[in-house]
């Protein structure tokens, strides 16, 4: 399996998705409430079609787990799949907001080895196939963010889903240094880790394996690291696929 031909070839589906998801915007999204309690849109649901089927063409005998399809997701012996999540911060999404992303990251022997990340109304694609292999393409330049500068930082900038910062995470950014939180929505808070403009993220158990793989395996390949809070490897492929907790770490802070 080439990990480089795989996400190369699916680069420009996912650009596609990107255009495709903003012009559905434009027209006026269909919005639905699922069982969860959570918002889906059309614009979901095509996007979703979109990568899927580009997807399969291109790994046919790869099983997918989709956030919006059910297929696969009572399965708990896999090992080698696809996590899609089409559009990570649906809120953001249907309220014209701008950190939503599309994602599908590969996962082989329940670990993540390859992922990609199109932030469309940000103009910023991210994808990676391995360590140091970790890219951005904005328009027409891409850089291998894996090749930037290690600088070892003391006054750290985290990135939190909330702006209420609960003491279990207060303390964990205490013993790092964290001297600024910034809120960000969707697996976007794994890019901009990855590239260097924050140092990490913290969060306690949620969301699902769908929401980190693809964003776990850029910020690993860019020379990051993805631990649970007790330092143990981020596994994928669980009963539930439920997140445990997470802490992400730049290089700069490695």
């Amino acid at each position: 399996m080439d990990l480089k031909i795989i996400v190369k070839n699916l680069i420009e589906s996912f650009l596609s998705a990107g255009d495709l998801a903003l012009q559905l915007r434009e027209k006026g999204l269909v919005k639905k409430i699922k069982l969860d309690n959570t918002p889906v849109s059309n614009g979901d649901l095509e996007v979703n079609d979109l990568i899927t089927k580009k997807i399969s063409e291109i790994t046919p005998d790869l099983p997918i787990i989709s956030e919006e399809r059910s297929e696969n997701k009572d399965n708990p012996s896999l090992k080698d799949f696809w996590l899609i999540d089409p559009i990570d911060g649906t809120y953001d999404y249907i309220n014209n907001l701008e950190e939503f992303t599309i994602n599908a990251g590969l996962v082989i022997d329940n670990k993540p080895v390859a992922g990609l990340i199109n932030a469309p109304a940000k103009k910023r694609m991210f994808y990676s196939y391995g360590k140091n292999n970790a890219f951005e393409l904005t328009g027409d330049k891409t850089k291998n963010i894996s090749n930037t500068i290690s600088k070892k930082k003391k006054n750290l900038k985290f990135i939190s889903y909330s702006n209420k910062v609960k003491p279990e995470i207060q303390k964990i950014y205490d013993d790092l240094g964290v001297i600024q939180n910034t809120k960000m929505k969707s697996s976007l808070k794994f890019c901009v880790v990855a590239t260097g403009e924050y140092d990490g993220y913290v969060a306690e158990p949620r969301a699902y394996e769908w929401d980190i793989a693809a964003g776990h395996a850029i910020l690993e390949h860019s020379g990051g690291s993805v631990t649970d809070f007790n330092g143990n490897e981020i596994l994928y492929g669980k009963k539930d696929l439920k997140n445990p907790s997470l802490i992400l770490k730049s290089k700069n802070i490695l």
